[in-house]
Parts: C-alpha cells; structure tokens; sequence
C-alpha cells in the first residue's frame, strides 16, 4: 500500500512537470508571436504614414 502511495504521488510530480514544461513554453511562444506581430504591425503603420499622400482621404456622403 505504501509504494501504491509514493508511486501515485512520484506519478502526479511527473505529470505536474511534464504539464509545467508544456504550459511555459505555450505562454513563451505565444508571448514572441505578440511581440514580432506588434513590431509588424507598427512597422507598417510607420510605412503608410511616411509613403501616404499629403492630403488626407474624404469619406463620401
């Protein structure tokens, strides 16, 4: 009964660092994948400013 314990409990610490390890690269990934798409997005919206015409554009009515 007693190693059924520790074998449980040897099981769930694995599981819980497999997971930990898992999630952190996740939120890793997903962190850079915000940060390139930030830098894109401000690098094109710089691009339109500096390339776009002088007079701005009328909305039609």
């Amino acid at each position: 009964m007693f190693w059924k314990i520790v074998g449980g409990l040897i099981l769930a610490w694995v599981a819980f660092m497999v997971l930990g390890s898992v999630l952190g690269f996740l939120v890793k990934a997903v962190f850079w994948i915000a940060v390139i798409g930030g830098a894109v997005f401000l690098g094109t919206a710089a691009y339109g400013a500096i390339k776009g015409k002088g007079t701005p554009k009328q909305l039609r009515r």
